[in-house]
């Protein structure tokens, strides 16, 4: 009777075992966690259970270092798009951090501990791993500032009285909307992207085609004095050196507009010139958006 008994209890205890195992998360960082004075930045986790995406957690960490005591520091991460969670915590210092995860669903608690090497960030971004630094965001602010005052000093050429007064009350407005990093980050990120885009595509940009939109460029700031003694008091060879970079990004990007320009017209055939480039316009810009939801950005 004894032995009847036994066989049937071992089952039970062994379903209950089973059934009472908790989900076994795991924890990827997709967004690393830096160091800068004073200032909260960000950092985000995915969270999977079997390679799949977890979704509807609540989520904490509490941040320590590992090699010295400067106390604890707590952050709520608050739930994203397929399985994320981020948040922000401002840490005293660099150097390596145990985070402790909480992770809470349905009554059940989980909890995590990873390490983490806090580093100083190189620049505002990053793109597929690649920095976008401050000098970047700097280079495209004096770019724009560059095309407002030769937009000034060919206004003045143009008009006169009220007609003067307007445009430059315009352009003294978009020279507000060029103290905005996030619009410069935006221009940089819409190049670089279609840039890479063009590399998968096999596009290169030759040394003779960058030269030759560089030369171009050179004449049409030669054309205006203020764009020279700009140019001139930012340093000279600084500029075109940064300025080639630049084309070479803006080469490959033009590729990439032509190949979609010649696809509307074979899809199109018998649409006027303006309508082609219409279309071509609006596909050219489905197509940056789907590039730059494929790539990993950063922003810091």
């Amino acid at each position: 009777m004894m032995k009847r008994l036994i066989f049937p209890l071992l089952l039970l205890i062994a379903m209950l075992a089973g059934c009472s195992k908790g989900p076994e998360y795991k924890i990827e960082v997709t967004k690393n966690l830096y160091f800068h004075k004073d200032t909260a930045l960000p950092f985000e986790i995915k969270v999977t259970d079997n390679k799949k995406a977890v979704k509807g957690l609540d989520v904490s960490a509490q941040l320590s270092m590992t090699n010295m005591d400067h106390g604890t520091y707590d952050v709520k991460l608050e739930e994203g798009k397929n399985g994320t969670y981020s948040g922000s915590v401002k840490l005293p210092m660099g150097g390596k951090y145990e985070a402790a995860f909480t992770l809470k669903k349905d009554g059940e608690k989980t909890e995590d501990l990873i390490n983490l090497n806090v580093t100083r960030p190189r620049g505002v971004a990053k793109i597929n791993g690649e920095w976008i630094t401050n000098d970047d965001i700097a280079f495209y602010q004096f770019i724009n500032q560059l095309q407002l005052e030769i937009n000034r000093e060919a206004a003045k050429k143009k008009y006169t009285g009220k007609q003067l007064e307007e445009e430059l009350v315009y352009l003294d407005s978009q020279e507000k909307i060029n103290d905005d990093k996030n619009q410069l980050l935006t221009q940089i990120i819409r190049l670089r992207a279609m840039a890479m885009l063009a590399n998968e595509k096999g596009h290169k940009a030759t040394d003779a085609e960058v030269g030759q939109a560089v030369s171009k460029a050179r004449d049409q700031y030669n054309a205006f004095e203020s764009a020279k003694s700009l140019i001139k008091e930012y340093g000279e060879d600084k500029f075109w050196a940064t300025e080639k970079q630049q084309y070479q990004l803006i080469v490959l990007s033009q590729k990439v507009q032509k190949d979609v320009i010649e696809k509307v017209k074979k899809e199109n055939p018998k649409v006027g010139e303006q309508e082609v480039y219409y279309l071509a316009q609006k596909e050219y810009e489905d197509l940056l958006v789907s590039q730059v939801n494929s790539l990993k950005i950063e922003i810091l």
